[in-house]
């Protein structure tokens, strides 16, 4: 009977060893749970409009590049690189405005402005998600992981300009572009004109859409002394919007020209000039949520492009 005791012992033993690493497990699941989801937060996984804005360009250059028939490798790799520089362009965005956040309305209660996430940490998840994007893009040519370099820097470089220059938004745009002359690279080995040409209008439309999106915050911008286009064009706003939008429009008029593009590309930019014309009613009184929704309507204007880019080649 009593030799049995050291087999209890161990029993035991092993018993509350279980009950301390359940318990453990338990405490540290829910805590697991909470960093996921302000990281998610962090990088607006619950607001994807601004990869989605991202994403049209790239396509639009992918399927000019490749004659409608993208490489399935390169779509893939763009794809996935767009969603990950715009999560971490988000990341170092909110690290550069974490003194400035908790004094705007709309961005108070984002984690890194209300002390739910650390400056460590988001610096921590930025180039975490800027080496996993940059995993991708060893995958193509040379040309292209040297060009990365570049949109690497753009995408850092942002979220700091607004505090020496008016214009973030055409650095905005020319980082949101980057991946149109990589796109070309990796698909065809070169960089023609022709992806200048999309990349010109990229950073214009960029500067429009970034330019609405900046008069919901306009107010308080100017309170905390953060520069943007919509405080430098004041009065104009709507006049330089509306002629941003015209430039747009033509120069994209010129990449259908050069591409060959038929009757269905040209009806995606009606459609896409519809668009234009529905947020300049939307942003005529100024008012914060209509020019969100202005901002947010940008996302069917890319649509259009795109569909009217694919039936081209699918028709043609």
């Amino acid at each position: 009977m009593f030799s049995a005791w050291p087999d209890l012992k161990i029993h035991w033993t092993r018993l509350r060893r279980r009950w301390r690493d359940s318990r453990i497990a338990c405490s540290t699941l829910p805590w697991l749970v909470d960093r996921a989801l302000q990281y998610a937060r962090l990088m607006r996984m619950d607001r994807p409009i601004g990869a989605f804005l991202l994403l049209w360009p790239t396509w639009w250059a992918l399927w000019i590049a490749a004659d409608g028939r993208p490489d399935a490798k390169v779509f893939v790799v763009f794809t996935a690189g767009v969603f990950l520089m715009r999560w971490a362009g988000c990341v170092i965005n909110d690290f550069a405005d974490r003194e400035v956040d908790p004094h705007v309305k709309r961005t108070r209660d984002r984690p890194l402005a209300s002390g739910k996430v650390s400056a460590r940490e988001a610096l921590i998840l930025f180039f975490a998600l800027l080496a996993i994007a940059f995993a991708l893009v060893l995958t193509m040519n040379r040309l292209t992981v040297l060009l990365s370099f570049a949109g690497a820097g753009l995408a850092a470089l942002y979220p700091f300009t607004k505090r020496w220059t008016h214009l973030p938004q055409v650095v905005l745009g020319a980082a949101f572009g980057w991946g149109i002359p990589m796109v070309f690279a990796a698909q065809t080995g070169t960089v023609p004109p022709i992806a200048w040409l999309i990349y010109i209008a990229n950073v214009l439309w960029s500067t429009m859409y970034d330019t609405q999106y900046a008069m919901v915050d306009r107010d308080d911008d100017l309170k905390i002394g953060v520069k943007s286009t919509a405080i430098l064009f004041g009065e104009q706003d709507r006049l330089i919007i509306g002629l941003l939008q015209a430039t747009v429009l033509f120069n994209l008029w010129l990449v259908g020209r050069d591409a060959g593009l038929g009757v269905p590309y040209a009806w995606g930019l009606v459609l896409c000039a519809l668009t234009f014309i529905y947020q300049q009613w939307l942003i005529r009184e100024r008012r914060r949520e209509p020019c969100f929704h202005a901002f947010l309507n940008n996302n069917w204007s890319g649509m259009f492009v795109f569909g009217g880019i694919a039936l081209s080649y699918v028709l043609s």
